[in-house]
């Protein structure tokens, strides 16, 4: 990185580099003026600041659309990281927005949990973020009121689950939140799995003295996500909304989707990296608790079936990918193991963290490995969850008028590392992973904040982002 402050008209130049979208590729410098880009050409004047890029790919910063910070869990147990340590990760694995929840509690209000909300992530947060929310106790008042009201405000994206006995929604009340989904012009998120199918298999399981980590995953096999996913798109098909299916694991649930697009639905899918790199496996082949770490839900499948999820990144068929970042230490008395306890199957709490190694996950194992194009890359990561979400183009994509998020690729070989990441979970499902990249650069707003060995830019400068109406929505006038 070179000065020269002789320069006014940029205050930085992004210098030769490969230039990625969704939809091209091409050589170009990048000006940048007031956090801006705004301009795309060859030879641009000095800026105040020169970025090297000459060889090297560049593409949007990421956005991550679905990640867990600071999120309330009963107690003891407490997510490992606020929006401190989250947003310092991501910016360390070049995602410049992210999007986590705001969840309501039963028997609360939702502009509460909005407000609690702000409150946990004010003057913490080192890249910009939205909220979505999740809505677990659609009453008279949050549907009338407060759930319109949040979509003016810039809240529009909800989630709702068909499982968890504090969240779930039975699907009478699942069809008056996609209702207002459609009123108000917002997108409802679905976690789909069939509560009474897991909770049956659990109680049979336990019976039988089966409470190991690894049991999870038997408890949770693909068609109860196959089953809980058609009725998803039947339920957005009576209403006639379009919905998306969060973090999708199958095969099974990828052919009710498959299914639905080819009877002219608007469904959307959303898929995360444990589904390309993790297997039940690794929820144990015995009864070790050392699976525990790696306990989400929907678990990771068998070997073939990440095939299956790559096709789907390749066609089409997802168009969002997120990390799901939901993170919990192992050790210690507030996370996988609760109160210091290894407890059964049932009682873990479910996620695992990957809000810094998304980006590097997808480009050297998708990008450099042959599966996906560079543009296909760039459309998952970035473009597509902006468009989805109401924040492009102001997030998602290199434009002029565009927000200055940018990463600048060096393709190398790194080993993941937990002790090289900058989240505060104490291990990484993908340890001794080798990878062929890593972020050289992160900018914010045309702020380097990853320098490729440590987080150098200004700290606390994250800022909160009003959604607009999803780009992913019939236009009004056609609904």
């Amino acid at each position: 990185m070179e000065n020269d402050l002789s320069a006014d008209f940029y205050d930085v130049v992004v210098r030769g580099g490969r230039v990625a979208t969704a939809s091209d590729v091409f050589v170009a410098d990048i000006g940048i003026r007031d956090g801006k880009i705004v301009q795309l050409g060859s030879d641009l004047q000095p800026g105040r600041t020169e970025i090297d890029a000459r060889g090297r790919v560049v593409t949007p910063g990421g956005v991550d659309a679905h990640c867990h910070l600071d999120q309330p869990s009963p107690p003891p147990v407490r997510m490992a990281d606020d929006f401190d340590t989250g947003t310092l990760s991501a910016a360390c694995g070049g995602t410049t927005t992210v999007i986590p929840f705001a969840a309501q509690q039963k028997g609360h209000s939702l502009v509460d949990a909005v407000q609690d909300y702000h409150r946990r992530s004010e003057g913490k947060a080192h890249v910009d973020y939205a909220f979505h929310l999740i809505v677990s106790d659609p009453t008279p008042t949050v549907l009338n009121d407060e759930l319109p009201g949040l979509i003016k405000k810039g809240y529009t994206s909800f989630k709702v689950y068909m499982t968890y006995d504090d969240l779930k929604l039975d699907d009478g009340q699942i069809l008056d939140v996609l209702d207002i989904a459609k009123r108000h012009g917002a997108i409802a998120m679905v976690h789909a799995e069939n509560s009474d199918c897991i909770e049956w298999l659990t109680k049979r399981l336990e019976a039988m003295g089966r409470t190991a980590p690894r049991f999870h995953a038997h408890s949770r096999p693909m068609l109860v996500e196959r089953e809980a996913t058609h009725r998803a798109i039947a339920l957005s098909e009576l209403v006639d909304v379009p919905i998306l299916i969060v973090h999708v694991s199958g095969r099974e649930a990828i052919e009710q989707i498959r299914w639905g697009r080819a009877h002219g639905l608007n469904i959307f899918a959303e898929t995360c990296p444990q589904y390309l790199f993790l297997t039940a496996e690794d929820l144990g082949i015995d009864d070790s608790y050392h699976g525990a770490k790696c306990v989400c839900s929907p678990p990771p499948r068998d070997k073939a079936n990440q095939q299956v999820i790559w096709d789907g990144l390749k066609d089409g068929l997802f168009t969002v990918f997120s990390s799901d970042h939901a993170p919990f230490k192992f050790e210690g008395t507030e996370g996988k193991k609760p109160e210091g306890k290894e407890v059964s199957f049932r009682h873990i709490p479910n996620g695992i963290p990957g809000l810094e190694t998304r980006m590097a996950l997808l480009y050297s194992e998708g990008v450099l490995s042959g599966r996906i194009s560079l543009e296909k890359f760039v459309e998952l990561t970035a473009t597509g969850p902006a468009k989805t979400y109401g924040l492009h183009p102001q997030k998602g994509a290199i434009c002029i008028g565009a927000d200055a998020d940018l990463v600048i690729w060096d393709e190398r070989d790194v080993v993941i590392k937990n002790a090289n990441l900058h989240h505060d979970v104490d291990y990484t499902p993908y340890e001794g992973m080798k990878l062929k990249a890593w972020p050289a650069y992160t900018l914010l707003r045309g702020q380097v904040l990853w320098d490729g060995k440590s987080f150098v830019g200004p700290r606390n400068q994250g800022r909160f982002l009003p959604a607009g109406r999803p780009s992913v929505l019939p236009h009004p006038n056609l609904s």
